[in-house]
């Protein structure tokens, strides 16, 4: 089936209609109807503000939505995917009690309970099944919630939507959740071809059994929407006949889906006016316009947003948080997540991927090129004290390399005086303590790197404007400062390309990226992006002086007692425990630490290429004092082993390299103390690229003096 010709806009649509919706409902998710009212009125707009709330937020549908979907990536794209692979994705990116989900615990959160079957050897879909933990877990709104990427993947084709969403949701959920995954999954694919939401209901009844309470809940709906043109009251009749106390449980599927056929049927196809039903009807808010907004963003596509008389685009500036075990996944924006999709779609039918504004970057792939109508990708004025002000709009051409670039208006400023627009490449400050689901992330940006920028001034600038490469870091003790980078004086209609090596922060992790204007006029931003090995050395001060700085390493350890002298002392009580900093574009690189495997450490190490807790290339040394070099993937592949001498507490230098670009195999070396152990080769489903971290498995850990830096020539031959 041949791909709609607007399906990246589609995407990106219902990508931010899914912003959008979660944004809307969450802050007062799990109220009732009348507390709504009477304390919010009709939800017609965001209402963050009244309760005192940040509107750009963790949350598990949205992090939950495209994360799990990286089963595709990690399965080779493989349309047979099955759902115990996608289990298996849920143990590599998840980190207990800390990302994603809930974490409520057995029996009281549907996901937590699948995550402990999980961890414990069962199975998908086993792990969701009645059988294995009752009907009243099983069929909460969890397989509803994460299930709008799945469809997004195949457009146009609900058959292979309805059953990935299938084996997605089985992972958790069995029964009538599999249902409402596979009924919102088939109406969302088909979305992209079909614009009459009522036949979308029709094709998503199609997957659904006759006799499932499902079904005869869509069926009463849509025959009181017939006789009754008041959605109050058939809220009214949704409380009676398919409230809560029906269906009992933390948050049951069906009160809630409910809720969203009422925002379909009542919202005459208006965005804002159907997730304002939706929203103010209550019960698990967040997730139900999260869904709504998502399939209405792909049936209306942007316009249908747009259209709206409140500018919904404009405070979400793309921006969204995506907390897991690969950190460098963690600051992402509306754009990068739709054509991750979009290529994820193209690769499950058979066709290469395609990246815009590829020839700005030397990887292929640009970071920052604004290619979809009205995207900022999470460029905002920089919150600094005393800047000028500077207009942010997404706008056609100025672009040798796409369609569209990012106009930087800076209509006036003072003598001396400076506008700044850049993006978060990291935990921006207002975000340092996020409240709810947790915040970690590492760094997207470090020193050592090359950024790229491509600029054009105005033709009808009065005079030449002078534009400047920046970016913010924290300070030890959490405050930021700013380092000015490339500078550039345009004449007017005058293009220009930026390049900046990053330059040495000492550790400090960097949060922005932008560009400063320094004079008056009109700035375009064509593409920004940036490559390279990391030249890092992270800092060896005691925990108390670094407390900003340790969040830019993503915490999967039961115990990090960096308050101590030893700024990496970690510990884990079971299992397998990961420090992990770095992004999934890394490649060739060397890491190094000084280690102290302690008390009762079953194996500890280093490990390169880090995709998350069970993905990754380690030098581990275990008890008996044997190392070794493994392949984590999809279980544990030893590269090589030896004996080395050791004894508790003495400190060994680990070092491992690891070389290879994509589609190539996978040269890894490592020395310890100086002294060369493994020289090996992977050709076995290498991994391709990732981060770096420290790895304790039952037992303590301690290290220090640790940096990613370049590979030296003489070593890489």
């Amino acid at each position: 089936m041949p791909f709609p010709t607007d399906y990246h806009e589609r995407v990106y649509a219902g990508v931010l209609g899914k912003l959008i919706g979660v944004y809307l409902g969450r802050p007062f998710e799990g109220w009732e109807y009348p507390r709504i009212m009477a304390e919010l009125g009709e939800i017609s707009y965001y209402v963050h503000q009244k309760r005192g709330l940040p509107l750009i937020v963790t949350d598990d549908d949205i992090s939950g939505t495209f994360t799990f979907i990286r089963a595709l990536e990690d399965y080779d794209y493989d349309p047979n995917t099955s759902a115990a692979q996608i289990g298996q994705t849920w143990l590599n990116y998840l980190i207990e009690g800390k990302t994603i989900l809930s974490w409520a615990g057995l029996g009281c959160s549907t996901e937590h309970t699948a995550y402990l079957r999980l961890k414990h050897g069962i199975s998908a879909p086993q792990s969701g099944s009645i059988e294995m933990n009752g009907s009243i877990v099983a069929e909460q709104i969890g397989s509803q919630i994460f299930i709008d990427g799945w469809a997004m993947v195949a457009p146009g084709n609900p058959e292979l939507a309805a059953d990935l969403a299938r084996r997605a949701a089985s992972v958790s959920h069995d029964g009538e959740a599999i249902y409402g995954a596979q009924f919102l999954a088939a109406m969302e694919a088909q979305a992209f071809t079909e614009t009459d939401r009522f036949k979308l209901m029709d094709v998503g009844l199609r997957f659904i059994p006759r006799d499932s309470h499902l079904r005869r809940m869509v069926d009463d709906l849509r025959m009181f929407h017939s006789k009754e043109p008041d959605w109050r009251k058939c809220r009214e009749f949704i409380v009676e006949n398919y409230g809560n106390v029906a269906y009992p449980g933390g948050c049951h599927i069906i009160p809630n889906s409910a809720l969203i056929v009422l925002g379909l049927l009542y919202g005459d196809d208006d965005f804002q006016k159907s997730l304002m039903i939706t929203n103010t009807s209550g019960w698990d808010t967040d997730c139900n316009s999260g869904n709504l907004g998502c399939l209405l963003g792909i049936k209306n596509g942007l316009a249908g947003i747009d259209s709206s008389p409140v500018d919904w685009r404009g405070p979400v500036a793309d921006r969204m948080y995506l907390p897991s075990a690969d950190g460098g996944r963690t600051i992402s924006d509306a754009v990068k997540e739709t054509f991750y999709l979009v290529n994820a779609g193209r690769r499950l039918a058979g066709e290469s991927m395609a990246w815009p504004k590829a020839a700005a970057s030397p990887t292929g792939r640009c970071r920052f090129h604004f290619d979809l109508p009205g995207s900022v990708q999470g460029f905002v004025v920089s919150g600094e004290q005393g800047l000028g002000d500077v207009k942010i709009e997404n706008v056609q051409g100025h672009s040798r390399f796409g369609r569209y670039s990012l106009a930087l208006r800076a209509a006036s400023l003072m003598p001396g005086q400076k506008s700044r627009a850049g993006t978060a490449t990291f935990i921006p400050p207002q975000s340092l303590n996020m409240h709810g689901y947790g915040l970690l992330a590492s760094p997207t940006l470090y020193p050592g790197q090359v950024v790229r920028a491509y600029l054009e001034a105005d033709a009808q600038n009065p005079e030449p404007m002078t534009v400047r490469l920046y970016l913010r870091a924290y300070q030890a003790d959490g405050m930021p400062y700013s380092i000015e980078g490339s500078t550039a004086h345009l004449a007017p209609a005058q293009r220009c390309d930026l390049t900046w090596i990053v330059p040495d922060t000492q550790g400090a992790p960097i949060f922005e990226i932008g560009i400063q204007l320094e004079s008056a006029g009109v700035c375009y931003l064509d593409a920004l992006t940036w490559d390279g090995t990391p030249d890092v050395t992270f800092p060896s001060l005691p925990g108390e002086k670094t407390k900003v700085w340790r969040q830019a390493w993503v915490n999967g350890v039961q115990h990090w007692e960096g308050w101590s002298e030893e700024p990496y002392r970690i510990v884990q009580n079971e299992g397998r425990g990961m420090l992990i900093t770095g992004t999934r574009e890394w490649q060739a690189y060397q890491f190094s630490a000084e280690i102290r495997p302690a008390f009762l450490a079953k194996e500890g190490g280093i490990a390169v290429r880090v995709q998350g807790t069970r993905r990754f290339y380690g030098l581990l040394l275990a008890r008996d004092s044997t190392l070794r070099l493994i392949k984590e993937r999809d279980g544990r592949t030893v590269l090589g082993e030896v004996k080395i001498p050791y004894k508790l507490w003495q400190t060994l230098k680990f070092r491992l390299q690891v070389s290879g670009e994509e589609g190539e195999p996978v040269h890894l070396c490592a020395w310890v103390d100086e002294q060369q152990v493994f020289n090996v080769v992977d050709h076995e489903r290498p991994l391709e690229s990732g981060g770096v971290a420290l790895v304790i498995e039952e037992g303590h850990l301690l290290a220090d003096h640790m940096s990613v830096k370049p590979i030296q020539q003489e070593e890489s031959k």
